[in-house]
């Protein structure tokens, strides 16, 4: 019985088509046998010289240690709340404005200082240096507000400790940039 799909294919053209599936499938066992080699060499390394009973002690104590971690962990993060819990009533911020308080002195040697916590609550101590003596006046501030009028240069103290944190960032931003541009003129010359 003669195949009609075969009665017009040349035999030498089947032979071709066959010989290079024959080649790409050799290939194909030749890669899978070298992938296999190299995982039983890598299980081989792993498994040298350990029992199972071994390398499940190995992972255990890895484990262990894992585990061991987690727990300090958590004991820093509940450590740190409690810091921070701690340090909310504690004077954070802080604004000092030095000034002549009397026109025939010199030096600046009156200053206004303003201690201020998390929450904007502390006080304005006013020092205020003269001939005769130094007269000190402290005043209470809640949520950066005084009940009592605040001199200029006690404002402008309350205003430093108030926005302290600003006035750092910017002054560290612009040093920043002025260190760059420095490095910058110096690559160029």
């Amino acid at each position: 019985m003669e195949s009609k799909i075969f009665k017009n294919v040349d035999p030498g053209i089947l032979f071709i088509i066959l010989a290079v599936v024959l080649l790409g499938v050799i290939f194909y066992l030749v890669k899978l046998q070298m992938n296999y080699n190299r995982l039983k060499n890598s299980y081989s390394t792993f498994m040298k010289d350990k029992d199972g009973k071994s390398l499940e002690e190995s992972f255990k104590s890895k484990f262990e240690e894992v585990d061991t971690i987690v727990r300090a962990v958590k004991q820093n993060r509940q450590d740190i709340r409690n810091l921070s819990g701690k340090n909310a009533n504690n004077f954070q911020k802080s604004g000092i404005v030095k000034y002549d308080a009397f026109n025939e002195m010199g030096g600046k040697l009156s200053f206004a200082l303003a201690m201020l916590d998390e929450k904007d609550n502390g006080f304005i101590m006013n020092v205020m240096h003269s001939r005769e003596g130094c007269y000190t006046y402290i005043k209470e501030i809640v949520k950066g507000r005084s009940y009592v009028e605040l001199a200029e240069e006690e404002a402008e103290a309350l205003d430093k400790a108030i926005f302290s944190v600003n006035f750092k960032v910017k002054e560290t931003d612009e040093k920043d940039k002025k260190d760059k541009k420095e490095k910058k003129e110096k690559k160029d010359k």
